[in-house]
């Protein structure tokens, strides 16, 4: 993979640059911005001081005493402000707020989140090279700092599904040798790194020979299977289940991305870390992943930090965790830190409960005032990303599950999120499987034009009961079309009217479609802006609503997205069948037994 060298983090020690901001700070030149009067948060010490700043182009070259100093040639006012580092968000998806990364950045600028490190894993799992090489293109004229990672696991469970692509780790060290990607994603495939798979061994090994970050995804892992897991190389984890899983991954050496996307955890994870009577510096955030209305609405790694506060965290924790430790963790010691030397990359923040930005400096540049964005964003083309979806109209009968004989045994997917293994009995009428009683449908069908497109359907429990269909071609990780249902006509009029738009969400019901979402690019994302595609979203989730009864905190609308998640332990339906990741096993069809 070509790609044009990064100048970070070697563009601070360019000699005219420190010279001038020693200069600068000895007090013999102005320094080009002075920002006065306000009160910084130190990041390390957790202390609050008044204090001054002087920036020279991208460095910090001086935090000296408040009014020592009036010669720059501008001068920000920040009285009443509390100052910290840039945010930095240590693993997120952009795709999952389904926009382009210039709409993300700027939305989540003004907000004060300066870095963000992007798994393009979606795109990837789409366009294959094409689509992270789309994604690097796409970071690198944005004034938020990308730092982009290999994805890992393309797919996720090589074997039990199919993708529009396969990362090898011949693959994983093409993109690794580029200077734009700083590492390789979240390894997905616990079992095969656990087992020793030579698939997964290989693509950690190359991270390590690269020198670069290797990321995990650890759910569910203790005891002998996470010592194995982080023996292999892995340094970080994500998929907390609870404080006890936290305390252990803590224990165990990761460098914890404490998420957002689970608030559900997040007032017990504060109650683990308030009882340790201390934030260990491997504690780091990150938003994973962030619907559009959520972005809209709340914000990006800021609402992460205004959540944890809220549940009893202190705000200085908050913030060494979304900076200091974040920049630790990624070896950029240019960053998460407001002091002479580092990058200017400065956020003015109205309090510490509200985390409202009123100014945003990234590089040494003012690029965001009281929630707009000050400069540019840079759009690139969109047109690699079109023609995702490789399908024709699908029929009421495709999902449908033929059998001979009066009735059947079948296997059925039980629970929305810790799934297992479940059977049932049911009839057959005129010559199809009824659905088991209690039971929804669930259909993946390929539809990146590697393999046919027939419908694999499962039956799931614990799902409630479907009034309607739902379909998304946003269904992780590999993005195949994906139908949820009560009945067949609705799930093949929402398939139809999403393959139709070249990809999105539809939610139908009664035969007629209720709400829709085209997301034409990679069936991930729209070129819309955030506000509609905001409004869209929650159309889809208001209609939702009306044809099935969630039950918080696993049988929510985001399981949805996860259901097909084949790197997790337990049995989950992909465009092979139902299969499930530690047996190997993989049922075409549900229908174990004629009787």
């Amino acid at each position: 993979m070509t790609a044009t060298p990064r100048q970070e983090p070697a563009d601070l020690n360019d000699p005219a640059l420190r010279a001038r901001a020693v200069t600068a700070a000895r007090g013999d030149a102005p320094f080009d911005m002075l920002i006065t009067g306000g009160r910084l948060l130190d990041a390390v010490t957790g202390l609050i001081r008044k204090a001054d700043i002087g920036l020279v182009g991208t460095l910090i070259a001086s935090v000296h005493a408040p009014a020592s100093r009036t010669d720059a040639v501008e001068t920000i006012d920040a009285a009443g402000c509390i100052l910290t580092p840039g945010l930095i968000d240590t693993h997120m998806h952009v795709e999952s707020s389904m926009v382009t990364p210039a709409e993300y950045a700027s939305a989540v600028l003004p907000r004060g989140v300066t870095t963000i490190v992007w798994d393009p894993h979606e795109f990837g799992n789409v366009h294959g090279l094409d689509g992270v090489r789309w994604a690097i293109e796409a970071a690198r004229g944005l004034p938020l700092r990308v730092i982009l990672l290999a994805p890992s696991c393309v797919p996720s469970a090589p074997g039990l599904e199919l993708a529009g692509a396969d990362f090898d780790a011949t693959v994983v060290a093409e993109m690794l040798r580029s200077p734009a990607v700083g590492g390789v994603a979240e390894v997905m495939n616990m079992r095969g790194i656990i087992d020793g798979d030579p698939r997964m061994t290989a693509i950690v090994n190359a991270g390590l020979a690269a020198g670069k970050l290797v990321c995990g995804h650890a759910r569910g892992l203790e005891g002998a299977d996470l010592n194995a897991f982080i023996a292999s190389g892995i340094t970080s984890d994500h998929e907390l289940t609870s404080g006890t899983d936290l305390l252990a991954k803590l224990s165990a050496g990761l460098t914890i991305e404490l998420r957002g996307s689970h608030d559900h955890l997040l007032k017990e994870f504060v109650e683990v870390l308030n009882g340790l009577g201390h934030l260990p510096p491997t504690v780091t955030l990150c938003t994973d992943d962030v619907f559009p209305d959520e972005l809209q609405e709340g914000g990006g790694l800021d609402d992460v930090i205004r959540r944890l506060v809220r549940y009893g965290m202190k705000p200085e924790w908050a913030i060494r965790a979304a900076t200091f430790n974040a920049a630790q963790r990624l070896q950029r010691p240019d960053l998460g830190l407001v002091a002479a030397g580092r990058r200017a990359d400065i956020v003015l923040f109205d309090n510490l409960t509200e985390f409202r930005a009123r100014l945003v400096i990234s590089g040494g540049r003012l690029v965001a005032r009281n929630g707009s964005m000050q400069v540019a964003v840079k759009q690139i083309d969109t047109a690699p990303l079109v023609n995702s979806v490789k399908l024709p109209p699908l029929t009421e009968n495709d999902f449908r599950i033929p059998a001979q004989g009066e009735r059947v045994r079948v296997a059925t997917i039980d629970r929305a999120r810790f799934t297992q293994w479940g059977e049932a009995e049911t009839a057959v009428r005129d010559g199809f499987v009824v659905p088991p009683a209690g039971s929804a449908m669930i259909s993946v069908t390929h539809r990146h034009g590697k393999t046919d497109g027939t419908p694999r359907i499962g039956f799931l429990t614990g799902w409630g009961e479907w009034r309607g269909a739902f379909c998304t071609t946003v269904s992780h990780d590999s993005h195949n079309l994906t139908v949820f249902g009560g009945n067949a006509g609705d799930m093949a009029l929402a398939a139809n009217a999403v393959i139709s738009a070249g990809g999105g969400m539809a939610v139908a019901r009664d035969g007629r479609i209720e709400a829709m979402l085209p997301l034409p690019l990679s069936g991930l994302v729209t070129d819309a802006s955030l506000k509609d595609t905001a409004l869209a979203f929650v159309s889809i989730r208001s209609a939702m609503e009306k044809i099935v009864k969630w039950k918080p905190p696993y049988l929510v609308f985001k399981a949805c997205f996860g259901a097909t998640l084949a790197c997790n332990a337990g049995p989950h339906q992909t465009d092979r069948g139902i299969a499930d990741v530690v047996t190997g096993k993989v049922l075409e069809s549900p229908v174990l037994e004629i009787m």
